[in-house]
């Protein structure tokens, strides 16, 4: 049973098709492997009684002929997507207890394409973190391991990276805000999709910064990730930011044919002390698609450097705003009062206890840069620096270039514990290949491309041109394909 939670859904989609599996025998087994997994952190609530009956109805939907392509395929859920009558913190101590009576778009879509829900997984709370450390539940364990030492799964999305790696799911939804499902899925060895900004409906998903988040499929290889993108995508009149644009068969554009496509590497990536590694599994990169038959040429993207200000920036002012509405009124946690205290203590001090340190950091710094005085200084030219970042974007895209090659992250998985005491900036800097995607609201998508002199996992990263997420599936399926990555972490969980 043991060996039917490593299954991909392609493969497991093809099985049920054929009656070799059952969606009730492929929920059980990732059942027993999430059972012996809490070392790992990467499941905070379970839900197993409802995977059962959504297993079962996925089967008789089977039995029916009626199966879609995510039909018994069972999933972890991040625990940033509202699901009806299940815990959804956003591993914050702030929605203790919240239990939502609606179900967020994606989940509602995944659902009714029959897919099934195994549980709720760890992330950074409300998505803001790079190493899944400031969640309320404690933090989620990379299953891959250098010596004795704990590595982080990344984050925001790390449980979710954490559970697809050491297959105690089929696949997982991530968010993704500035890397947060790119970073996990590098860390971890898996292929993490972030889609155009307006492909996947945002509704019902706990809001961290709403100009940059974005849903995808976290998955354990680029065809699987295609699958689970067709059920996840497509128009929710909820959110009105949500794309028309018609949805393709992102899985029948995988031909891993790029002859004639331009691939571009941009000079502002190659940072200063980037380690030997990283430069060289760039550069083995460059030669994989060069081999497969595209154009590799080298491209400038100017306003590079002041990506990160500018998402430090833009991010906590969308939080500070959305996390307003978090007071200890409506919904969740709040805080014993003293006699005497007013509205003002108790919006203070359900706040206190409710919000981690990182939280706090972020909306007090977002807070700063709204305020009077300052709106113009920092918030407005972030937002003129964003439009400058686009545009280089746009520019090199006019010139005929197809998809754009960079790291996934600067560095391997780094030990827990490393980073989370030191200069918060250090942490931040784990974004720098990342952000830009987010500030231009393009598709980017992390391949495993090989390891580090550790053997841990290391990702590439593939930029496409909005919209043109069948196309960019396509580039980083010829990249899978030459790179080879099989590696997967020894057990000891």
């Amino acid at each position: 049973m043991s060996e039917l939670s490593k299954l991909k859904i392609a493969e497991a989609r093809d099985a049920l098709k054929k009656g070799e599996v059952t969606s009730l025998e492929l929920t059980e087994a990732c059942l027993a492997e999430i059972e012996g997994a809490d070392a790992l952190g990467a499941f905070v609530h379970k839900t197993p009684e409802r995977a059962r009956e959504m297993a079962e109805a996925a089967d008789a939907r089977i039995k029916a002929g009626e199966a879609a392509a995510m039909t018994g395929i069972p999933l972890g859920i991040k625990d940033l997507f509202c699901t009806e009558g299940v815990d959804s913190q956003a591993a914050s101590r702030i929605l203790e207890g919240f239990r939502p009576e609606y179900e967020s778009t994606v989940t509602r879509q995944l659902f009714e394409a029959g897919a099934v829900m195994l549980g709720k997984l760890n992330m950074d709370e409300f998505a803001m973190g790079s190493s899944n450390e400031t969640s309320t539940y404690g933090n989620a364990v990379n299953p891959w391991k250098a010596g004795e030492q704990a590595l982080t799964p990344g984050g925001s999305s790390g449980g979710s990276a954490s559970a697809v790696a050491a297959d105690l799911c089929l696949a997982a939804t991530g968010t993704d805000t500035g890397g947060s499902i790119r970073q996990p899925a590098a860390f971890t060895g898996i292929t993490g999709l972030k889609p155009t900004y307006g492909r996947v409906s945002r509704w019902g998903i706990i809001a961290f910064a709403s100009s940059l988040d974005q849903a995808g499929p976290m998955t354990k290889d680029v065809r699987d990730a295609a699958i689970m993108l067709q059920a996840m995508a497509g128009h929710d009149p909820k959110d009105s930011t949500s794309s028309e644009q018609a949805v393709p068969d992102f899985e029948a554009m995988l031909t891993g044919d790029i002859k004639g496509k331009t691939i571009g590497i941009p000079r502002e990536y190659r940072l200063d002390g980037m380690p030997e590694e990283i430069e060289a599994l760039w550069a083995e990169g460059r030669k994989m698609l060069e081999d497969a038959g595209a154009k590799v040429i080298d491209i400038s993207l100017p306003h590079t450097k002041y990506a990160l200000p500018t998402y430090y920036v833009i991010a906590p002012a969308e939080a500070s705003s959305n996390l307003a509405r978090y007071d200890g009124v409506r919904y969740g946690r709040r805080a014993q009062l003293a006699q005497g205290d007013g509205i003002t203590e108790m919006y203070e001090k359900t706040r206190a206890e409710g919000f981690g340190h990182e939280v706090q950091r972020r909306v007090m710094v977002g807070t700063y840069v709204l305020s009077a005085g300052f709106y113009d200084a920092y918030y407005n030219r972030a937002r003129k620096v964003r439009t400058l970042i686009k545009r280089d974007f746009e520019e090199v895209f006019a010139q005929g270039v197809d998809a754009i090659l960079t790291p996934a992250t600067p560095s391997a998985a780094f030990g827990l514990g490393e980073m989370q005491d030191a200069d918060p900036v250090k942490m931040y800097l784990n974004d720098v290949f990342t952000v830009t995607v987010n500030l231009a609201g393009l598709p980017g998508v992390s391949v495993p491309a090989g390891t580090d002199r550790q053997g841990l996992p290391l990702g590439l990263q593939l930029i496409g041109r909005p919209w043109e997420e069948g196309d960019l599936l396509n580039t980083a399926y010829a990249l899978e394909r030459a790179a080879g990555f099989v590696a997967k972490p020894e057990r000891w969980w």
